[in-house]
């Protein structure tokens, strides 16, 4: 079984976390975005740092066994609290446990829902179906996304 380890972000080995965000595989299911180099990666850390010392935010990096996984947060977009899961295509199939750790954290804040958009690229996903109150196309930066809306457990 692989060990899951959250971690803060800015600790993240940043040369595997850059090699991670400019895969071609990853960058396949993100929001369009020039490729990341050590500056930019240094710039977008610093903002995913402000995000995580927000209200009713959670953003940690992701180790598998030891190793850079990727990163994941809740963090508030849009008028709501989105939930972020960004994985090495090496490392998703840990991606349901990241999701179920990330729910728990979403009751620790007392969200009532939250919101997953999944790039137009991604499967239908019958669990997420079942569970959300809603399920929407969306519009974010020119690209489309499948929304839904997730009631959190014990909220």
């Amino acid at each position: 079984m692989k060990t899951i380890e959250y971690v803060d972000l800015q600790y993240l080995n940043r040369v595997e976390l850059l090699s991670i965000l400019n895969k071609q595989k990853v960058r396949d299911h993100l929001v369009t975005h020039d490729e990341f180099d050590e500056t930019l990666l240094d710039e977008w850390i610093k903002g995913k740092v402000k995000v995580n010392q927000a209200y009713g935010c959670r953003v940690r990096g992701i180790k598998v066994d030891g190793a850079a996984a990727g990163w994941c947060g809740i963090q508030f977009e849009n008028g709501s609290y989105e939930l972020a899961i960004v994985l090495d295509p090496k490392y998703w199939g840990v991606g349901l446990g990241v999701f179920k750790e990330m729910m728990r954290w979403a009751s620790e804040l007392d969200h009532s829902e939250v919101v997953l958009h999944l790039f137009n690229t991604r499967p239908e996903y019958r669990f997420l179906i079942k569970m959300a109150d809603r399920v929407y196309e969306s519009t974010i930066f020119g690209q489309k996304y499948a929304s839904y809306v997730l009631k959190v457990p014990g909220a």
